[in-house]
């Protein structure tokens, strides 16, 4: 990054070698959630690879073996959610220059909050945006906005901000054991995640720190700012499912209404929080929205 942090991405080459880009589809850049690791996508990243895009993916900083900002190798820790917009502005920036074709941005949950934040502020300029269950809201008491930041600024407060905001597991480092219901129905999936965990164990990543929560609230208020979503022109899909207990799904469903050229996809009970890491049905139904969507809005060239 511009201030020589070191970030880890992957690489698909194209459906051309050649440094034209003739042949290609267009290009992906892609950004997990909080605590995520780009492995828990590569069923995905190939899929959209052999559709013929270029297709680049990365773990953000902090997270994956992307380094730690707290004080452990676990807590999910960052000063200011700024640093990861700047962060994703710089990527886009040296990315773009390198690919041919419409360039569309994917990003999950966590990742899907920033793509939004950094669209906002006209950081990034994609053809197209597609963000599976972004964060545009936590799942908290229906108290304001304001109020909860206030909660959590109090909570900074009291105690060390890089301390963790919730309880991992009775035993530190072991993966609660109802985090999979709140994931995916997908056991096989699931399980792919949990490989992951053990074959590199610098990929664990436990709770948020309190400083995370109380940025992220501030991050939340100002997307909900008058005008904010409204200013945004590129075209956004945004797949959201009714039981997710992680995110908001109201305030995906309002986002999708307040962006110009905002579309909704609907999940139900069918799907927890990661669509695409869902069982086959829903997740084909997820991918094939996707290709849809982008065939629309971000035509091959």
């Amino acid at each position: 990054m511009r201030d020589g942090h070191k970030v880890r991405r992957i690489d698909w080459p194209g459906a051309s070698s050649g440094a034209s880009g003739e042949g290609w589809r267009g290009a992906i850049l892609f950004f997990p959630g909080r605590g995520d690791h780009y492995e828990k996508y590569l069923e995905s990243l190939e899929e959209w690879h052999r559709a013929g895009w270029r297709v680049t993916a990365s773990d953000w900083r902090g997270q994956g073996a992307s380094g730690r900002l707290g004080k452990d190798a676990v807590t999910g820790h960052i000063e200011d959610f700024a640093i990861w917009i700047d962060d994703l502005a710089h990527m886009w920036e040296t990315w773009n220059a390198t690919v041919k074709g419409p360039r569309v941005l994917i990003a999950h949950s966590m990742g899907g909050h920033l793509a939004l934040r950094a669209l906002v502020e006209r950081r990034i300029a994609p053809d197209a945006v597609v963000l599976s269950a972004p964060m545009l809201g936590f799942q908290t008491p229906p108290l304001p906005l304001p109020m909860l930041h206030g909660v959590a600024k109090m909570m900074n407060a009291l105690g060390e901000p890089t301390r963790q905001a919730w309880k991992w597991s009775e035993k530190p480092g072991e993966v609660p054991a109802r985090r999979e219901m709140l994931l995916t129905h997908d056991r096989d999936r699931y399980a792919d995640e949990q490989w992951w965990r053990d074959a590199r164990p610098e990929l664990v990543m436990g709770p948020a720190s309190w400083r995370w929560v109380e940025r992220g609230y501030e991050s939340l208020r100002r997307l909900e700012a008058d005008g904010a979503m409204e200013s945004v022109e590129t075209p956004v899909q945004i797949l959201s499912t009714s039981i997710d207990k992680l995110v908001s799904h109201a305030a995906n469903v309002r986002a999708a209404q307040r962006l110009p050229t905002g579309e909704l996809v609907l999940f139900g009970e069918e799907a927890h929080h990661e669509i695409l890491r869902e069982v086959d049905e829903v997740r084909e139904r997820a991918m094939d929205e996707i290709a849809r969507f982008l065939d629309r809005v971000a035509p091959a060239t």
